[in-house]
């Protein structure tokens, strides 16, 4: 018979719904803007998107917690294996399925086995990992996120919660992101503009037909 699986506040307290929430609103925006700024046209691949948009997921989780705006998120590492905390819980985020954790997802990184064995105690923690699994649709923009407890190599799940959005994460909740066209050969050929300031025209010049990036 398969083992009850258990909500993420009764793993530890520090894991709260609404805490969880919020970071899985704050990845899913950050992935969704990574999919609004995507140019195919200039190369942009599902790989180029996925980087850029672990990136935004990385750099937002940091700037909320060094702006204070959740008293409870920090950063336990900053580097490519980024993990966070929640109050002193260590957790990290991957893109995909959640059903079907990969070698890499079920990873544990030094500092944050360390953390855990802190938070939980040496017999809990072994041997656990906490991630933010986001899935994602075909056109790229987060379709579910779902927190999971997973344990040893074979990644046993001992707990599976979807995450529930406020937010539908592919409407958008302001305008679009601007991105500037990458300079050509001559870089008199762009045009910059500013919202609510005229452009300025060298004397002498045609009248040039501005090149957006569509978003």
């Amino acid at each position: 018979m398969t083992p009850a699986r258990i909500l993420p506040w009764e793993v530890h307290p520090a894991l709260t719904e609404d805490r969880l929430r919020a970071c899985a609103l704050i990845l899913a925006h950050a992935r969704r803007d990574a999919v609004r700024l995507a140019e195919p046209a200039l190369g942009d691949d599902a790989w180029s998107i996925g980087c850029r948009a672990y990136a935004f997921g990385k750099q937002r989780l940091q700037r909320a917690a060094a702006r204070g705006t959740y008293n409870w998120l920090s950063v336990l590492d900053e580097s490519h294996h980024f993990v966070f905390m929640i109050e002193d819980v260590p957790v990290r985020f991957f893109r995909g399925s959640a059903d079907e954790p990969t070698a890499r997802t079920l990873r544990r990184q030094i500092l944050e086995a360390q953390q855990l064995t802190m938070a939980l105690g040496p017999e809990q923690a072994e041997g656990l990992v906490f991630r933010l699994a986001l899935e994602a649709t075909a056109g790229g923009d987060v379709d579910r996120v779902v927190f999971l407890a997973l344990r040893g190599e074979d990644g046993q799940v001992e707990c599976f919660w979807p995450v529930p959005l406020d937010v539908a994460p592919g409407e958008p909740s302001g305008p679009a992101p601007t991105q500037l066209r990458l300079l050509g050969e001559d870089a008199s050929d762009v045009l910059v503009s500013v919202p609510g300031r005229p452009e300025r025209k060298q004397p002498g010049s045609k009248p040039r037909q501005r090149n957006s990036v569509p978003l």
